[in-house]
C-alpha cells in the first residue's frame, strides 16, 4: 500500500473491498508486510508464537510497547493496532491510563480489545478521549482459561444473538472496527451485515469484511500445531531449517566463507 490507511478509509472500505490484516512484532517482518497489508496487528499472540507461552495472558503492557514501538519503526506507512493484554483494561480508569501510554509511547493508531457488550462503556470511555479502538469478539483468546479451552462460537441461535447484540454494541461504543475470531462462518457473516463499520475475520469464514491471520502461521514458522482455519502460504520452517543446515555444512566444511566472502 503505497497511502497508509486511516480510520476513516478503513471504515468506508466496507462493502468495497475486502481489508487485509497481518500481525507482525518486530521491524524486520513489519517492513516486509507493509507493502501488501492495510493493517498491521501487534498480536499479544507474540508470546504464544515466540516465547513459548501456552496462551496469550502473561503479555505485559511494557512488552507490547516495545514491540508495537518496532513494528512502527518498519513499517512507518502502515495503520499500526497495538494489542491491550490481559489485565490492563478491567476499568474504564485503567483502560483509558494504559491505552493512553500506548499512544503517548509509540505512533500505534489504535489499540484492541477484547470483548462484546461488557466492554462497550470501556471502549465508549476511550473512544471519548480520543483513542481509536478496534473491537474484538466471538473467540477471546485472553479468556481461553476462564472458558475452559478454544471454543468455536456461533454454534446455536442465542449464541448467534449474542454476537449480533456484542457487534452491535461494540460499534455504538466508538470501535471503527471489529475483529471476529472463532465465529462459525454463516454467523459471521451475520454479524458482519449487523453493522456499519468493518469486520475482519480469523477463522470466521469468507462473509466478513477482511482477514488477519498470525504471520508465523501463515508462513508455516510455527510448527506446534496449525489451526483448521490457517492456510499455509510457506514452508517457511523447512526453509529455514534447510537453509541453516547448508549454513552449518558449508562452515564444517570450509567451503564458507569463500573469498568472495573475505576482506
Amino acid at each position: 500500500m503505497t497511502k497508509k490507511m486511516t480510520v476513516t478509509s478503513i471504515q468506508k472500505a466496507k462493502g468495497e473491498r475486502a481489508l487485509v490484516m497481518i500481525t507482525a512484532y518486530d521491524a524486520l517482518f513489519a517492513s516486509l508486510f507493509e507493502e501488501s497489508s492495510d493493517m498491521i496487528l501487534v498480536g499479544d499472540s507474540l508470546n504464544m508464537s515466540f516465547a513459548g507461552k501456552d496462551d496469550t495472558l502473561s503479555a505485559t503492557m511494557d512488552q507490547m510497547i516495545y514491540h508495537t514501538n518496532a513494528v512502527c519503526m518498519g513499517a512507518k506507512n502502515s495503520f499500526v493496532i497495538c494489542d491491550m493484554p490481559f489485565g490492563t483494561y478491567t476499568s474504564k480508569e485503567k483502560a483509558l491510563k494504559n491505552a493512553t501510554r500506548v499512544f503517548q509511547e509509540t505512533s500505534a493508531d489504535c489499540v484492541k480489545i477484547e470483548g462484546g457488550k461488557s466492554k462497550a462503556d470501556i471502549i465508549k470511555h476511550l473512544t471519548k478521549n480520543g483513542i481509536a479502538v478496534c473491537g474484538h469478539i466471538g473467540l477471546l483468546p485472553q479468556s481461553v482459561r476462564g472458558e475452559g479451552g478454544y471454543k468455536v462460537k456461533g454454534k446455536s441461535e442465542d449464541e448467534a444473538k449474542k454476537l449480533i447484540k456484542d457487534a452491535k454494541a461494540v460499534e455504538k461504543a466508538g470501535a471503527f472496527c471489529i475483529v471476529i475470531e472463532g465465529v462459525k462462518a454463516e454467523v459471521a457473516t451475520e454479524v458482519a451485515n449487523s453493522v456499519s463499520v468493518p469486520v475482519i475475520g480469523i477463522g470466521a469464514g469468507n462473509g466478513v469484511d477482511g482477514q488477519v491471520l498470525v504471520f508465523s502461521d501463515m508462513l508455516g514458522l510455527f510448527e506446534a500445531f496449525t489451526p483448521k482455519f490457517v492456510k499455509k502460504y510457506l514452508n517457511g520452517a523447512v526453509l529455514v531449517k534447510d537453509a541453516v543446515k547448508n549454513y552449518a555444512d558449508e562452515v564444517k566444511s570450509r567451503d564458507f566463507p569463500s573469498e568472495i566472502h573475505t576482506y
